[in-house]
């Protein structure tokens, strides 16, 4: 009966559901379901000087990526309509807890666990969409833009406050910094965002670069990692 109820359930439908876009929780058998994808933007001073902004005159600001941008354990296809992709390696925030008006006392309560990723852009156009106002999305929210590492539990990792960060391309390091760098604290990151949207269970936060972010060529070799955190290694096809 539960069998039929659901196929005439899925009748009512022009095209039938999508998976939802999940990551493995490292360890288990598990998935965490993603719901959004937030990112936030020149949250490292020296990346924020290299963009050609000001650190200390900014207030924080957030973008979204899809959640079926996100590819895990698999190599990163270059896009099309680019000649200019870069790459932006950060830690990955995942909420087990939503809200609005978080305090950025509660806020790592909310907090799942942790992974790392990359905000893969295609600069080129981020940058025409920059020149005409437009939002960044062509350049930001494409297939396949977000790789990401398994998640590991809070109990697992703890919250990482500290500890390195690098990014190499071909074995060679491009980006370096650690996490106490980053202008506005991951705490904070919630809180802010928790003013605009009201958070839900499942939403990612991409926490910011380091300085040193470049572009990607065809056949490139990609590794990153975060002291305490985890590594991830793909390729560019």
């Amino acid at each position: 009966m539960g069998t039929e109820k659901l196929a005439a359930e899925n009748q009512a439908y022009v095209i039938q559901p999508q998976s939802i876009p999940a990551l493995p929780v490292r360890g288990t058998d598990k998935l965490f379901p993603v719901h959004r994808i937030y990112c936030i933007g020149r949250n490292y001073a020296a990346h924020t000087i290299e963009m050609g902004h000001d650190p200390d005159k900014e207030p924080p600001f957030f973008f979204q990526k899809n959640p079926d941008n996100i590819i895990v354990d698999q190599d990163f296809p270059y896009p099309p309509e680019t000649s200019d992709v870069h790459f932006e390696f950060e830690l990955v925030v995942a909420l087990a807890k939503g809200g609005k008006n978080i305090t950025v006392e509660n806020a790592l309560d909310h907090i799942f666990g942790y992974g790392v990723g990359l905000d893969m852009t295609r600069r080129d156009l981020q940058g025409v969409a920059k020149k005409m106002g437009r939002p960044w999305e062509v350049g930001k929210a494409f297939e396949h833009s977000a790789p990401c590492s398994a998640l590991i539990p809070v109990a697992d990792v703890g919250h990482p406050h500290k500890g390195g960060i690098w990014f190499k391309v071909n074995g060679e390091v491009r980006q370096k910094g650690d996490l106490d760098q980053m202008i506005w604290k991951v705490a904070e990151q919630i809180s802010i965002l928790s003013t605009f949207f009201e958070l839900k269970p499942g939403d990612l936060i991409m926490t910011g670069t380091p300085a040193g972010v470049g572009a990607i060529n065809k056949g490139d070799q990609l590794e990153g990692m975060i002291e305490g955190v985890c590594s991830m290694k793909l390729a560019v096809i």
